[in-house]
């Protein structure tokens, strides 16, 4: 009898043991698994789309966890395009995406009164004719963080490893969207991140690595692309009528075309890029429309570029704008970003959107001190190598943009050497010209967004509502 008894409990533990190491196994599928949200503080009602938040962790032992929104398409989830969403920075979340700019959600333009901000309807969001995943990249980034140290730090190439990995292990929780066209898109620095994650997916897929994603191409909207964007400044100043025809003159005579690393003793093209600075000082970078206010905060700096591999910034005051038209409830449109943070820093909002508690302090717009070492600061050979292997790409710039000019932009789509098929001709909505657009035999459309800034659909969200709705459909612009 003992025996047996004995037999039992053997029986027993072994039960137990094999319980435990399955749960074991299970338990990161289990984190990883992401939770609806079916409301939202400061939004009325249940929200109107399909929200999805979780982690997934990548990396060794991973040690990145890295937040994500999904949303699926308003139209046809099942069929509709997945776009893989990057915001710029590096190290900007892309909830401003979210609630700003292609977004189902618009937070309201009004003063900040100290209570939680209200989000509304937003009637432009891009999720009406695809499903995206928004994710907070690289690691450090909004609500994503790392378990290490060594997991907080990160690079161009880790980066993209990291998001080709998410992706990967995304798929395996949502396979009923293998078979659906797949894009990635991002604006600002993501010009730099964009085209390198793309490519890895494209490689991934030629070596067999499952599951094998539907890549179809990929979007960049006033991206950072190459070293020597900021030369195009000034051409683009004297296009604007910001500057005369004689000091552009002499600026090319003096500087000779290079206006970032000025020999010291160049004291003619000094002088004019100080008078240069002297006209453009009173002039918003982000869109010359509008008027600025100084900032009693200078502390904040919010627009940068790289030049030479390093990470500058350039103005060296924090502007936000004066009673900008489309933002008649605030005062400066700066403001409008701040409600972002109060609402995204709220308790009730990190725990609508499944926030984990403790992993991360204060939210930030765009993270300051990412730990983040930029190693590829020219992304035009990525172009060409995509382009030859046939994937579609859609670029747009705000014209109206002075930190990532259209002329920049211009100027490395010509590097690429593919013949225009489609040339330079306007772009229509509601019978307005919304820009001018020109397509590629490399199955690249470029398109200027009339009075964009940067980024474009935060100043133009019809437009670029109706320019994004037509490119993933195949349709002309």
């Amino acid at each position: 009898m003992w025996s047996g008894y004995s037999a039992s409990l053997v029986v027993v533990f072994f039960l137990v043991v094999a319980a435990l190491f399955n749960l074991s196994c299970h338990s990161r599928h289990v984190e990883a698994a992401a939770s609806p949200v079916k409301f939202l503080p400061g939004f009325d009602g249940p929200l109107p789309f399909h929200l999805e938040t979780g982690y997934i962790g990548v990396g060794e032992n991973e040690e990145v966890q890295l937040f994500y929104y999904f949303i699926k398409s308003d139209s046809n989830p099942e069929e509709d395009p997945l776009i893989l969403w990057i915001t710029g920075g590096p190290g900007c979340s892309p909830l401003r995406a979210i609630i700003q700019e292609i977004g189902p959600l618009l937070i309201e333009p009004v003063e900040y009164n100290g209570s939680l901000p209200r989000l509304l309807p937003f009637p432009y969001s891009w999720t009406k004719v695809a499903s995206f995943i928004f994710l907070d990249l690289p690691v450090g980034t909004g609500f994503s963080y790392a378990t290490t140290s060594n997991g907080a730090q990160s690079d161009n190439f880790l980066t993209g490893s990291n998001a080709y990995e998410f992706l990967q292990k995304w798929l395996v929780d949502y396979p009923e969207f293998l078979s659906n066209p797949f894009y990635v898109g991002g604006d600002s620095y993501s010009g730099i991140t964009v085209p390198i994650v793309t490519e890895m997916i494209s490689n991934g897929n030629e070596r067999g690595i499952k599951p094998f994603i539907q890549l179809k191409g990929y979007i960049v909207g006033n991206g950072l692309t190459f070293p020597d964007e900021g030369n195009y400044k000034i051409p683009f100043a004297h296009r604007m009528a910001l500057i005369s025809d004689e000091l552009y003159e002499s600026l090319k005579t003096n500087c000779k075309g290079e206006y970032l690393d000025i020999d010291p003793t160049n004291l003619l093209c000094q002088q004019d890029l100080q008078i240069f600075n002297q006209l453009i000082e009173g002039i918003y970078p982000n869109n010359i429309l509008e008027p600025i206010c100084l900032s009693d905060d200078s502390s904040t700096l919010s627009s940068l570029i790289m030049l030479n591999g390093q990470r500058r910034f350039l103005y060296d005051k924090h502007q936000k704008l004066k009673n900008p038209d489309l933002l008649p409830g605030l005062k400066c449109r700066d403001d409008w970003n701040k409600l972002s943070g109060y609402w995204a820093n709220d308790y009730r909002a990190r725990e609508a959107l499944h926030v984990r508690k403790g992993t991360k302090g204060e939210w930030e717009h765009c993270t300051s001190n990412l730990p983040f070492a930029m190693i590829i600061n020219n992304t035009i050979p990525y172009h060409a190598r995509l382009s030859k292997k046939g994937y579609r790409s859609l670029v747009y710039s705000g014209d109206h943009d002075m930190l990532i000019t259209y002329l920049s932009t211009q100027a490395w789509i010509k590097l690429l050497n593919y013949t225009i098929v489609d040339d330079w001709r306007p772009w229509m909505v509601e019978g307005q010209v919304a820009g001018y657009t020109r397509t590629y035999a490399n199955r690249m459309t470029f398109a200027t967004v009339k009075g964009g800034g940067h980024t474009a659909p935060e100043f133009r969200p019809l437009e670029c509502q109706a320019m994004f709705e037509r490119w993933i459909s195949y349709k002309d612009l």
